[in-house]
């Protein structure tokens, strides 16, 4: 009875040892190999700058894992802001049988039943930026509710409790510009002096963004503060100045045009706070890595989350030498930074610091 005891001791001590193997082996990069996968991006937009260098990120991931053996193809299909377009996109990914299927998608939920679909004939999907709802579909996101927070409770602050506001929003029924809405509102619900006296969409481009804040400030009292979504400020400003009226306090998003602006905007007033707030278009190669390590056979989360990248007026000068012009701030993410991020997100433990960009990285 004791050596069957005594055995049965032994056998359970090599399967805790076995089970912390496994354990340990999730940490990290998997290096499974995925030499001869395939992986697609399916994106829903690409006609602003944050999308055109998010594909620029996409490209130069891809381009070093093929190159590398990381992985055998990749490609990309640009929808036009159309979900039934980018549906039918998604259903010739399918057929071509690629092994994984990236998507920065154009509604939460219209496709839904093609992702489905997808991971019904056991193809990898991951969405990020623009999300959708899909319950088996990994998902790569910023806190973006979090981001209209912060622009919320700064305005407010800065403000004293008391103004009035314009609100640029993004492309309308994208998940990103619901949850950013829902975050400033809910932010501002905590100062009943703050009123949002309008707004508009934007389109995340600065040339629509111009068009519709200057279509509205004529039946607008006066702004104190702008919270914008990012790729809309400049453009915000340029309405703001047509108009003849004082520049209110704007939100910036990240983008060079708006980063030399803000930089302007000091010289002329050293008094003149904000800070710069936006989703970074590299996340598109988080999202490429996050298919590939799930290729590679690593455990990933349904939902994994950035840390989104923040530039306060100290880092302005530094981030403005490093970004050509029409460029979007954004860190280059790689396949160990990915892996880590996805163990933070798996632990429950605070995500790592965004990379820094250095010249040459955008």
């Amino acid at each position: 009875m004791r050596a069957f005891r005594n055995g049965l001791l032994a056998a359970a001590a090599v399967l805790v040892l076995a089970t912390a193997g496994v354990a340990r082996a999730q940490e990290g990069v998997a290096t499974g190999d995925t030499s001869g996968k395939k992986i697609a991006l399916s994106n829903s937009y690409a006609g602003n700058s944050w999308r055109q260098q998010m594909l620029k990120t996409w490209d130069r991931a891809t381009s070093e894992a093929v190159q590398n053996h990381v992985i055998k193809a990749a490609k990309v299909v640009n929808a036009n802001a159309s979900a039934p377009e980018q549906a039918n996109q998604i259903e010739s990914l399918i057929v071509e049988g690629w092994d994984a299927i990236v998507i920065n998608a154009a509604s939460p939920t219209a496709l839904n039943g093609v992702i489905q679909e997808a991971c019904d004939q056991h193809i990898v999907v991951v969405v990020f930026d623009g999300l959708a709802t899909a319950p088996c579909a990994y998902k790569v996101a910023y806190d973006y509710v979090s981001m209209g927070r912060q622009e919320a409770g700064f305005v407010a602050s800065h403000l004293n409790g008391k103004g009035n506001v314009l609100e640029v929003r993004g492309i309308a029924g994208v998940s990103v510009d619901d949850d950013i809405h829902k975050g400033i509102t809910e932010e501002f619900a905590k100062s009943p002096g703050v009123r949002i006296a309008g707004s508009v969409h934007g389109n995340w481009t600065q040339t629509i963004a111009q068009k519709e804040v200057a279509s509205v400030l004529p039946s607008l009292p006066p702004i104190e503060g702008v919270v914008t979504q990012g790729g809309d400020g400049w453009g915000t400003y340029e309405a703001f100045k047509a108009a003849g009226r004082p520049t209110p306090l704007i939100v910036f998003g990240n983008r060079q045009d708006e980063l030399a602006l803000w930089a302007d905007l000091l010289k002329q007033n050293p008094n003149y706070d904000t800070f710069s707030v936006s989703s970074a278009p590299g996340c598109a190669s988080v999202a490429f890595w996050v298919a590939q390590q799930v290729l590679a056979g690593k455990k990933v989360p349904n939902m994994v989350t950035l840390p989104l990248p923040v530039i306060r007026k100290d880092e302005l000068d530094a981030w403005l030498k490093v970004m050509p012009p029409g460029s979007v701030a954004t860190p280059v993410y790689t396949q160990a930074w990915a892996a880590e991020v996805i163990d933070a997100n798996a632990a429950g433990k605070p995500l790592p610091t965004s990379p820094v960009a250095k010249a040459g990285d955008m």
